[in-house]
């Protein structure tokens, strides 16, 4: 391509930029407003409106490029590619909306207003005889695709983890797990505003029966003590070890035991029917903080929540 030809090539794609960043903005606007003042069916007469002066715009911006694009050499042949550029430049946008509602970072405003342009000046690039132009159109359209499609979902997906993440973490001073009894594994775990709640279950789980519970809580008392009003098949212990130990008497099952202690400045609880004294004590000497690779495995699998 001469480097005249090339000149008015790109100030033509640069025109055609210019235009569509400047009208769909202001066509978008107004297609907001009125379906806000009036619901859908008022967006009809906007775009009514709108889509001719668009195109009108193109066929304006397409004038100073007759001599090297030939879709541009006559009025109505400029207007066939209005029509084209406009349509092949839309369906952009919409894929660009679709990739935004998805969560895909798009920059700021400013930058958002800008990009309204580029699938138009990509459109008109195709129409230019030109091989390098094409091929230049080309890697920006794959670009645009790579990273609609694949790059800014990943990216999306790593900031919504990052956040969820962050919301757990607020209750740092609560998450603290203990190792699973032989033959179990997290089965579910609760994070509250003041608590923070774990089952373990058996890993073959309706194959075989068991259950411990612990519970991680913000202290309820100064100091451990046995409830004045406790079950009358229930007996309480507080050792100078400093843990509340409760066996209740199950008629029918084996005995439910909870054992508490303090932990720095949490209270932790935890407790069985199927689980002696020993097991559950076991439970308690091996907490320690929530790792983040057992936060993101939780995550993963789903086995974790949050509460209000």
């Amino acid at each position: 391509m001469r480097n005249g030809r090339g000149t008015l090539t790109a100030l033509h794609l640069l025109l055609v930029w210019a235009t569509m960043a400047t009208a769909m903005p202001m066509l978008g606007f107004g297609l907001v407003a009125a379906a806000w003042g009036g619901g859908t069916g008022a967006t009809v007469p906007v775009l009514f409106v709108g889509v001719p002066l668009a195109l009108g715009l193109l066929t304006v911006a397409g004038l100073p490029a007759r001599t090297v694009v030939p879709l541009c050499g006559s009025m109505s042949r400029r207007l066939g590619w209005a029509v084209l550029v406009f349509v092949l430049g839309t369906l952009g946008i919409l894929a660009g909306l679709a990739a935004y509602g998805g969560d895909v970072d798009l920059g700021s405003a400013e930058t958002r207003l800008a990009l309204t342009g580029v699938p138009y000046a990509v459109a008109a690039a195709f129409f230019v005889p030109s091989r390098w132009v094409r091929w230049g159109a080309l890697a920006v359209l794959a670009a645009g695709v790579a990273y609609g499609g694949v790059v800014g979902p990943a990216q999306a997906r790593q900031r919504q983890h990052e956040a969820e993440t962050a919301r757990y973490r607020e209750r740092a001073a609560l998450l603290y797990l203990g190792d699973a009894p032989p033959g179990m594994r997290v089965a579910h775990a609760q994070v509250g505003p003041a608590s923070f709640v774990v089952d373990y279950r058996p890993v073959r789980e309706g194959y075989e029966e068991g259950y411990v519970g612990l519970v991680v809580r913000t202290p309820l008392t100064p100091a451990l003590r046995c409830p004045e009003f406790a079950p009358e098949n229930e007996t309480c212990t507080v050792t100078p070890q400093g843990e509340m130990i409760r066996v209740g008497d199950l008629p029918g099952s084996a005995d439910a035991v909870t054992l508490t202690r303090r932990h720095r400045s949490a209270e932790v609880e935890v407790s069985s029917q199927t689980l002696d004294e020993r097991g559950l004590r076991r439970l308690l000497d091996t907490l320690h903080p929530l790792s983040d690779a057992e936060l993101r495995e939780l995550m993963k699998e789903k086995r974790i929540v949050r509460s209000l």
